[in-house]
């Protein structure tokens, strides 16, 4: 006996968005609504509960960051995946603060999406927090302050530029995944162009190189050999 696909809501206001991605969301295995704004949104979870969220940010009458506060505020869990504006730290920072569970820098991949929210609905179903979500992301001598925008290794703190910090924090929030360099360009450079791909191996040097982890024998960022990387340690919330 198969089991039921996974429910997903669609949120956009942008129907040459939904028109393509819906379809494409149903192929990959889920059951699909769509709604226009959170205003619509908020009325269909009333009706048919969805297993998780995919909602644009800026909307008219309902964006996407206050919908998710007022599913929180409600008591509703549903994990969320909030679709932000490439290069705004800020407003990605605002989506993970008003109960988001990840979020996705358009434009973006579909098949990224898809990942997402499989990875999403697995830490669900196995009843783990989405470090996504951690103010502090802790493991082996290191410690990575989210608000602050700091790191430390042990008691000394790290230097890094902002997109080294970043792809930490990337890396650190969904440790054991392997990442290709185009998703890694696709969340935090917002482009997937293969002639750029060289801009993730540089920062992962230089996030080697302050950390200290040597490439041959790595204790955070491994290279998985024509794929990416993954952060290989064990990661916990502080």
């Amino acid at each position: 006996m198969t089991s039921a696909p996974p429910r997903l809501l669609l949120v956009d206001d942008e129907s040459s968005i939904t028109d393509g991605l819906a379809p494409f969301l149903t192929r990959s295995g889920f059951e699909v609504r769509v709604a226009a704004n959170g205003q619509q949104a908020w009325d269909v979870v009333t009706q048919w509960v969805p297993d998780i969220i995919v909602s644009d940010v800026m909307m008219p009458v309902l964006d996407g960051r206050e919908f998710v506060r007022r599913l929180r505020a409600a008591g509703d869990s549903t994990p969320a995946i909030l679709l932000t504006r490439v290069g705004e730290s800020g407003e990605r920072s605002a989506a993970l603060e008003k109960g988001a569970d990840d979020y996705l820098n358009k434009p973006f991949d579909p098949q990224e999406l898809v990942a997402r929210a499989r990875a999403v609905l697995r830490r669900v179903a196995a009843g783990a927090a989405p470090l996504v979500t951690s103010q502090t992301l802790v493991t082996g001598g290191l410690r990575l302050d989210r608000p602050g925008r700091r790191v430390w290794r042990g008691d000394a703190e790290v230097s890094l530029t902002p997109k080294a910090f970043q792809l930490l924090e990337y890396l650190m929030a969904r440790p054991g995944e392997v990442h290709t360099r185009e998703r890694l360009l696709s969340a935090l450079w917002g482009f997937d162009f293969a002639s750029h791909t060289r801009a993730v191996d540089h920062r992962v040097a230089e996030l080697r190189s302050a950390l200290g982890d040597d490439a041959t024998d790595p204790r955070y960022v491994e290279t998985v050999a024509g794929v990416g990387y993954r952060f290989r340690a064990e990661v916990r919330r502080a």
